[in-house]
């Protein structure tokens, strides 16, 4: 239900802006904006963002079956169950979704998107096969799908790269500041949503989250002792050859557990496809209405009222030409993304606000858009409270992201 609000609301403010630009601005050319930007977006939904998934899902899906036949998906649920079995009491003690969650959330640790997907798709599949509703939202859904918009991150590769390709004299800067912006948005989810869905919080469950600050206090200790240059180095290799790692890990895994890997592969690979079917429908759904509302400029009226709020308080307003990153990451990956480039060209990618930008791109996830193709691919309409838990979760980044970046910057 609160999915199909927000769906015809953007249609709806964006005619409603456009018939008021059109009536008191005379803008002749704002209907003709919005029909273009439709067009334009629901080809775009399958050409460049479907489309392209596909080869993605494919290949993953084929890697997850050999990797499901060798028995490590079980071995990895089973490592991890302890914490796990909190998060999701739903879920069965060391069921193979457990591992499938766990790949998801190491492909985004390490700043793999494309990697994250196919994961993430799966371990939903699987969630679904224990949904007894199968058109409604399990708690253990909507904590995965928290979790994932939480975006934790301790690799920020994408952003060190458009930042270094923008001509950054400092690119990894921001290295540290992502790592931490995106621990506390997942931190903060987990008690969120945990709290609304009464939790059991014993000495494992905690245990395991104070264990996970300390890990990653000593990883920010030691990347923060090397030198930018190395910082740099890190980040491209780390990430990139873990993914590696782990390909190769399991196809040799699935060879010497005796799984023919070929023909494994073929067979998981060719889900890919009836995924990428599935959920052609909610992305062009989704994309399209965001672009229109984008479009119309209701974005930019957002954004205008955020500022003349925070300068009726009398706070510093430094960081609001850094907001339109912010509010469009929860809406599109690619808007936020364009937001974050274009405040590259215009003030620079070593400027406090480039910087602040850096960090609102690595600090969540995109809402909207994960709900649509996680929820879409197994076909779940009523999404419950999952919509304003990762609104919530975007907030908290944003806050988070805002002390962290005057922290560090200023």
């Amino acid at each position: 239900m609160a999915l199909n609000i927000i769906w015809m609301a953007f249609f709806v403010i964006a005619f409603i802006i456009a018939l008021c630009k059109l009536i008191f601005l005379g803008d002749t050319e704002i209907f003709k904006l919005l029909a273009d930007g439709l067009f334009d977006s629901a080809k775009s939904s399958v050409m460049d963002v479907a489309l392209p998934l596909a080869g993605t899902m494919v290949f993953f899906l084929g890697l997850m079956n050999i990797a499901e036949k060798a028995g490590a998906i079980q071995k990895l649920a089973k490592w991890m169950n302890p914490f796990l079995s909190r998060l999701f009491p739903e879920v069965p003690a060391n069921h193979p979704d457990m591992g499938q969650m766990v790949m998801n959330f190491s492909a985004n640790m390490l700043g793999l998107d494309n990697a994250a997907t196919p994961f993430g798709l799966k371990a939903m599949e699987s969630l679904q096969s224990l949904n007894p509703e199968k058109e409604k939202a399990t708690h253990a859904q909507i904590m995965f799908l928290v979790l994932h918009t939480s975006g934790l991150t301790i690799i920020p590769l994408t952003i060190i790269s458009y930042r270094l390709a923008a001509g950054s004299h400092d690119a990894a800067s921001i290295f540290i500041p992502c790592v931490l912006a995106t621990i506390g948005t997942t931190l903060a989810s987990i008690i969120m949503v945990g709290c609304y869905q009464k939790l059991k919080w014993d000495k494992v469950l905690i245990g395991w989250l104070l264990g996970l600050i300390a890990l990653m206090f000593f990883v920010l200790i030691g990347v923060n002792a090397l030198a930018p240059n190395q910082k740099e180095i890190l980040s491209k290799v780390a990430g990139n050859g873990l993914l590696l790692f782990i390909i190769i890990g399991i196809i040799i895994g699935g060879a010497y557990k005796k799984v023919s890997v070929f023909d494994a592969f073929i067979e998981g690979a060719k889900n890919g496809f009836d995924v990428i079917v599935k959920i052609i429908p909610y992305l062009v759904a989704m994309l399209v209405a965001i672009r229109v509302f984008r479009d119309s400029g209701a974005m930019q009226y957002i954004l205008n009222a955020f500022t003349y709020l925070i300068q009726i308080t009398g706070m510093n307003t430094e960081f609001i030409g850094a907001l339109p990153v912010a509010i469009m990451k929860p809406l599109s990956g690619s808007g936020a993304r364009g937001m974050m480039l274009d405040i590259f060209q215009t003030q620079g990618p070593d400027s406090f606000v480039g910087k602040l930008a850096s960090i609102f791109q690595g600090s969540a996830d995109t809402t909207f858009y994960i709900i649509a193709l996680y929820f879409g691919s197994v076909g779940i309409k009523k999404v419950r409270y999952a919509i304003w838990a990762g609104i919530f979760a975007d907030i908290i980044g944003v806050v988070i992201a805002i002390f962290i970046g005057y922290t560090f910057f200023k």
